[in-house]
């Protein structure tokens, strides 16, 4: 049975939506909870039949999000600390935290360490694009300054992750850049795109538009524009559903429309740009699992982020990333 170790107190809320997760991925899935944190803390919103299934890991101690990232190496009482020593010690399989995201992102790297090939580990996110499907973003926060090597990685890791967990067979990998002609982009790109080429499904340079118009799979880019992308992203989400509303009020026809298309348009509208149902970002070229979710996570947001720790877990990710890579270095020797 998989194993996952919950960080119970990181979070903006505090332990209730982190545990009210906990409990409906219980309710949905077959697997082994381990809740990190304050143990009366936990208890006192953990229902009596569900405390015998869990296994609960005292910490003492709590990461909050003004701290140093860097700090958390040595706050070993914190309950991201002990989380992502348990996945370390093989005592747990991944480790789902809703926590100060810099300091899972240390831990899981420093600690858990990454796999032989890969100099720095992506964050990797879901993203909306209108064939009712998902296009994969790497970097979008973890390794600001990269190098064109890191990208290479970012584009293998982005191309395994696809077919083993997001079942595509045989995933559309893309550079962004400013241009989709091989000539266009800065430095960093230019250099990324002959590397790029060695990856069976790199498709080429793309543009931001291709993120949500369905023509690419896996969207490779350095963490420093990936974040701005991301938080543009949600931005111009929440922006568009504001202005819809506000346009909405001032029409009596345009009230009666928006209520016949409430259940159908709008609500699948939302489910499909609402990170809750996303869960979190998995930190990809780590020796282990680490699913890094958002601070202000409710319920579903940790339900689905536990859900994707057991994908990823049941997954050969790690071990196909690395065939991959070792593939890529053969050919490099060759050529050499």
């Amino acid at each position: 049975m998989i194993r996952v170790a919950v960080d119970a107190m990181g979070g903006d809320f505090g332990p209730e939506p982190i545990i009210e997760g906990c409990i409906q991925a219980m309710e949905e899935r077959r697997f082994q909870l381990i809740l990190v944190g304050d143990r009366d803390a936990i208890l006192s919103y953990m229902p009596q039949y569900y405390v015998e299934r869990v296994e609960i890991v005292e910490a003492s101690e709590v990461i909050e999000m003004h701290d140093q990232a860097t700090n958390a190496l040595r706050r070993k009482e914190s309950s991201i600390y002990k989380a992502v020593e348990l996945v370390r010690e093989g005592k747990a399989d991944a480790v789902v935290s809703a926590g100060h995201s810099g300091a899972t992102m240390t831990l899981a790297t420093l600690r858990i360490g990454r796999l032989p090939h890969i100099s720095k580990p992506a964050l990797a996110t879901l993203m909306p694009n209108v064939n009712d499907s998902k296009t994969l973003v790497l970097d979008v926060g973890a390794v600001v300054d990269c190098k064109a090597r890191n990208l290479y990685e970012f584009g293998a890791m982005g191309e395994v992750y696809g077919q083993e967990v997001m079942k595509i067979a045989h995933p559309r990998v893309g550079l962004l850049s400013n241009g989709e002609e091989d000539s266009k982009g800065n430095e960093l790109t230019k250099e990324a795109f002959p590397l790029l080429k060695k990856i069976p499904g790199f498709i080429g340079n793309v543009e931001g538009r291709d993120i949500f118009n369905g023509s690419v799979d896996v969207v490779v880019t350095d963490g420093f524009t990936g974040n701005i992308l991301l938080k543009t992203s949600e931005g111009v989400a929440e922006a568009i559903f504001t202005l819809m509303r506000q346009e909405i009020r001032k029409s009596l026809p345009a009230k009666i429309g928006a209520l016949l298309m409430k259940k159908k348009v709008f609500a699948r509208l939302k489910k499909q740009v609402d990170y809750a149902e996303y869960g979190g970002a998995p930190l990809l070229g780590i020796d282990g699992c680490a699913i890094v979710s958002h601070g202000s996570s409710n319920a579903k947001a940790i339900k689905n982020a536990i859900f994707q720790a057991i994908n990823f877990a049941q997954s050969d990710v790690n071990r196909k990333i690395e065939e991959l890579l070792t593939e890529g270095e053969k050919e490099k020797e060759k050529v050499s």
